[in-house]
């Protein structure tokens, strides 16, 4: 059964884990970030891609899915010879035990041959002292459920959902209260027993993935 948490980059939307070192003159910036879904890892390529346009190359590789995940990834060599980038980069990125991630190695060449070997272990020592120095954090995995209830039970609904870390997404008030959740998935079966008991079974839970 796989686990309802894993580790995710301890970054805030739009903030940059950057790393940099130099090989025979060669500079390798890598820039991270946390990206959830194949689109958000290629708008973070597209804007480090435009940061350093001057550079010659711009490798990535990204895993969009939980850790050692191949479901979602992408690389590219950009430039380099092939092989020599963005497979290396992506090897690192699937072993890292830290998914929904993207990394961007720019090189900003020195005028040293560093030859196919050479290249390989640059882009993949970038990623791997990169991933090392980042600070991660757990992902929790989440059901979106809506639940109705009755007026009288707004204040012990309320308690439940900051009690249970449920994030509130969306509150309706009419003749009964519509709340969409986002429930942790570890604490959902509590969460549905708790909610009928408070509400001798007149609730509704509805869960919509």
């Amino acid at each position: 059964m796989a686990s309802d948490t894993y580790l995710i980059p301890d970054l805030k939307k739009g903030e940059i884990h950057r790393t940099e070192f130099t090989v025979k003159k060669s500079r390798f910036i890598t820039s991270t970030a946390r990206t959830h879904g194949v689109d958000e890892a290629k708008a973070f390529i597209d804007k480090i891609t435009k940061e350093f346009s001057d550079a010659r190359h711009n490798c990535f590789a990204f895993n969009a899915d939980r850790p050692g995940s191949s479901a979602y990834v992408g690389c590219s060599d950009d430039g380099e010879p092939h092989g020599t980038a963005g497979q290396p980069m992506l090897n690192v990125v699937l072993h890292a035990d830290v998914g929904e991630v993207c990394c961007v190695v720019t090189r900003y060449f020195g005028g040293i041959l560093l030859g196919t070997g050479g290249l390989v272990k640059a882009y993949q020592d970038s990623v791997k002292m990169n991933l090392d120095a980042l600070k991660t954090t757990n992902m929790v995995l989440m059901t979106t459920c809506v639940i109705e209830i009755e007026h009288s039970l707004i204040t012990l609904t309320q308690r439940l959902i900051k009690r249970l870390n449920i994030v509130s997404l969306n509150e309706e008030y009419t003749d009964k209260v519509s709340y969409t959740l986002d429930v942790p998935k570890d604490a959902l079966a509590e969460f549905k027993a708790e909610l009928e008991s408070m509400s001798s079974g007149r609730a509704s839970l509805k869960i919509l993935d």
